[in-house]
């Protein structure tokens, strides 16, 4: 079992309107991290994951990451 003082933080600033895509694709990887909003208005969310999900969660975020970017 993995607790939250064991799992690392990642600070990202998506474009507000893909937070919930982004919250539900990582609910369908069951364990792998977990998606907290910050600031809805500005896009900031904070993803908490154990550190042995770290590759797999990086390599779905650079896949994600067109989808993802904020338009200005």
């Amino acid at each position: 079992m993995t607790y939250l003082s064991e799992t690392q933080k990642l600070y990202l600033l998506i474009n507000p309107s893909r937070i919930h895509y982004l919250k539900f694709l990582l609910e369908g990887y069951d364990g792998m991290a977990i998606l907290s909003t910050i600031d809805v208005q500005s896009g900031l969310v904070v993803i908490r994951y154990p550190l042995n999900s770290q590759t797999v969660l990086f390599e779905l975020l650079g896949d994600l990451a067109v989808d993802l970017i904020r338009k200005t």
